[in-house]
């Protein structure tokens, strides 16, 4: 890997003691000077709400019985065929996440069909227009779409929320740290630079 990159041993550790020394004195002169007060926090997130929205989710699951874009009308019919089976099987009490194993041709099928939590963007239109009109415990009609033909099942419905201040204070007081920490890094470096006598050999 050193050949690749046509270093030596010695030059890389020249580099990484460097780094090393350039982290220690920016933690000595700026970071270590740094306080971010709960006032800049609490500004930051009435400042910026829309950074702290979550979006509606719908955690579900879905039986897929496959059917190819160019597939003909017997296959479609075959397909069709088999999905009405599987619904009447749910129908009549059969387990969803069994049924799921057992009939599923979509990848989630080992896991029961679970496909955890998603929001509107994830999934083709026609199955999370279905999701997101569903409840929870419901059990979709057959759902139709360029893959083929879903059952879908919600298990749970988490509505558009905004995240508490006191659930993101200590990741806010990092971000803006961070953000002041390069600034003045920047403005320090700077100031060396200004003071010193910088000899360049070519």
């Amino acid at each position: 890997a050193l050949s690749k990159m046509n270093l030596t041993e010695v030059e890389v550790k020249m580099q990484i003691s460097r780094g090393l020394a350039i982290r220690a004195l920016i933690e000595q002169q700026v970071t270590s000077k740094i306080v971010i007060t709960d006032s800049e926090t609490k500004g930051y997130y009435d400042s910026n709400p829309q950074m702290f929205k979550q979006p509606a989710q719908v955690k579900a699951s879905h039986i897929l019985i496959k059917v190819d874009a160019g597939s003909d009308d017997a296959k479609k019919a075959e397909a069709r065929k088999k999905i009405e089976m599987v619904q009447q099987k749910i129908k009549a009490g059969g387990d969803f996440a069994e049924l799921a194993k057992e009939y599923s041709e979509g990848p989630s099928n080992t896991r029961g069909g679970d496909l955890g939590l998603f929001r509107r963007g994830q999934m083709v239109k026609p199955f999370e227009d279905a999701a997101f009109a569903m409840k929870a415990n419901e059990v979709s009609d057959i759902i139709e779409t360029r893959f083929g033909y879903h059952i879908i099942k919600v298990y749970e419905v988490k509505p558009e929320q905004t995240l508490a201040y006191a659930d993101v204070k200590d990741k806010l007081n990092q971000r803006i740290k961070q953000e002041k920490v390069e600034k003045d890094a920047n403005l320090y470096i700077s100031q060396l630079k200004k003071d010193a006598k910088i000899e360049k050999y070519l």
